[in-house]
């Protein structure tokens, strides 16, 4: 009778990551990578204000965005793959660098109050195997969702909406910590509260921003799933 009570009082809760930006500071290896690409394979100067525009976007979506709607499937795919493929060797070299400040401490501090907890990340399956297989983070997680399990990427919700599924925890009960303007309205467009970092842009609207993990108040977590919440009412209005 008491575990049924609790599980009235205390329904699941949990927190989605996004990887790249929240997790990890992978910015700089992403930007090299495509830097490279871009200049090898199509004598084009990638700039670092076309990488924070497009950052935080599936590939075939920022790849149309900066060569344009009538590229090939065929050429999306082998700049994807040869991009991803610089971008991972950068990642290995680099390990040791990568983790953001406080990231450990928050996920171990969420799991030990019982939330659940979930990665949604735009990047491919490959890149986020290899980076919770060289960090100390995989066994924080119980749900993966990647670009690979999704037909629309953020700002389209279904990156979230998929994890919450995996988790069995509902929407409303779910918060969302996010870099990227496309992942604060995908968390939106999901019905989930936000948390934002100020890790890739200088600015974020519509959601509390902090300018790492290791600033943002643990009670906050809690605070964005209460019924009374600012942090919900900034969001879902």
């Amino acid at each position: 009778m008491h575990r049924m009570a609790e599980s009235i009082i205390s329904p699941a809760r949990a927190v989605i990551w996004d990887m790249d930006g929240v997790l990890i500071d992978s910015g700089p290896f992403h930007f090299q990578a495509w830097r490279e690409i871009f200049a090898r394979e199509r004598r084009i100067e990638f700039t670092y204000r076309m990488f924070q525009r497009t950052f935080g976007w599936r590939n075939p979506e920022m790849l149309r965005d900066v060569l344009g709607a009538d590229i090939d499937q065929t050429e999306i795919d082998f700049l994807a793959g040869v991009k991803e493929a610089r971008y991972r060797d950068l990642v290995r070299a680099n390990s040791a660098r990568l983790l953001l400040p406080g990231v450990v401490e928050c996920l171990a501090r969420l799991q030990q109050a019982g939330w659940r907890q979930a990665v949604a990340s735009s990047a491919p399956a490959e890149n986020v195997a290899v980076i919770l297989g060289a960090l100390p983070l995989r066994d924080y997680f119980d749900a993966v969702v990647t670009a690979e399990d999704v037909a629309r990427g953020k700002p389209d919700p279904a990156p979230f909406l998929t994890a919450a599924q995996r988790l069995g925890v509902a929407p409303a009960r779910c918060v969302v910590v996010e870099d990227a303007p496309a992942g604060i309205e995908a968390a939106r467009r999901a019905g989930m509260a936000c948390i934002g970092l100020l890790t890739t842009h200088a600015q974020l609207d519509h959601t509390p921003a902090y300018p790492s993990l290791a600033d943002v108040p643990f009670a906050l977590f809690e605070a964005c799933i209460s019924p009374w919440s600012l942090c919900q009412q900034t969001l879902r209005c």
